[in-house]
């Protein structure tokens, strides 16, 4: 399923969203998580935080995405609105809407699990963010927001992004989608504040026919975050999916070479968009080869 529609439908639809699973058995998946991944110390001497997005369990609660982050050893949050804020209350919205209430419920959540939300993924892609959806990423301590904006909104944008001093990543659905190229990207960012800048999904990247390692060339200087991802083919196939970091193609080492040779220290975030209710072994997996990659970079200086 193409996932530019398949989020659009999360985002509209609850109803979609899987029972999701027991409390044991996410006990169990976040224990298992646990022994095979503690974060990634290496990457942090290069000055590369990791976190995960809140998409990647959103068949899931808010609030059991969370845990889970936490499970990873993880420090950094990122979410888009979400239909169901926990088990307690599985009809409640988390959003720019959201009463008060829910906005502190879920810094308590995240504060209790040690997480710092740094990203709030206003994907709509019927409308630009608003001055709302400023004060709502600032209420919740959020340092940028994920968009695909008009191209026309972006003089409001950088002036917004400046009054609030919030960082907007432009991200890159496959094509036909609006930011797919790099080089449009590039084209919007042109003239603009450095506050606005790209979101790097880097699988989204190979699903369009490009090379990721190109593309983090060119937008060098402009990288705010990725979402970084490994596929197990290139193309945007029915059968093209998300697999650990570095048993793909997308050339993880080469990519990270690449950052490391920018100097870049942008927020790396999980998005691992495959076996949706079993897919903490893979990413705790994926965060142990970054951890690696990480560790062999810094060796070489």
């Amino acid at each position: 399923m193409n996932r530019h529609v398949s989020r659009r439908r999360f985002l509209t639809t609850a109803g979609a969203l899987g029972a999701g699973i027991g409390l044991a058995g996410l006990k169990g998946s976040m224990s298992l998580a646990a022994e095979v991944a503690q974060a990634a110390p290496h990457a942090d001497q290069l000055g590369w935080p990791i976190g995960c997005g809140s998409w990647t369990f959103h068949t899931y609660t808010l609030f059991e995405g969370i845990e889970k982050v936490a499970a990873l050893g993880l420090k950094l949050f990122e979410s888009g609105p979400h239909p169901k804020l926990s088990k307690a209350e599985p009809n409640t919205a988390f959003d720019e809407n959201s009463p008060p209430r829910v906005l502190k419920a879920v810094k308590q959540k995240l504060a209790d699990c040690g997480l710092k939300f740094l990203s709030y993924g206003d994907i709509n892609y019927s409308k630009d963010p608003s001055r709302k959806t400023f004060d709502f990423a600032k209420e919740m301590g959020a340092e940028i927001i994920l968009s695909e904006p008009q191209a026309k909104a972006f003089d409001m944008l950088d002036k917004l992004c400046e009054e609030y001093d919030i960082k907007l990543a432009i991200h890159d659905h496959p094509k036909p989608t609006r930011y797919w190229n790099p080089d449009f990207v590039l084209k919007v960012c042109r003239d603009r504040s450095h506050r606005i800048g790209a979101c790097c999904d880097t699988g989204h990247w190979l699903r369009s026919g490009l090379n990721p390692v190109e593309c983090i060339k060119k937008l060098e200087g402009r990288i705010i975050y990725f979402h970084f991802k490994d596929l197990n083919k290139a193309g945007n196939h029915a059968d093209t999916h998300d697999v650990p970091w570095g048993t793909g193609v997308c050339d993880v080492p080469g990519m990270l070479a690449e950052v490391h040779r920018q100097g870049g220290k942008a927020p790396f975030f999980v998005e691992y968009e495959y076996h949706w209710e079993t897919s903490m072994p893979e990413i705790a997996q994926s965060i142990k080869f970054f951890d690696k990659v990480a560790a062999e970079l810094a060796a070489k200086g």
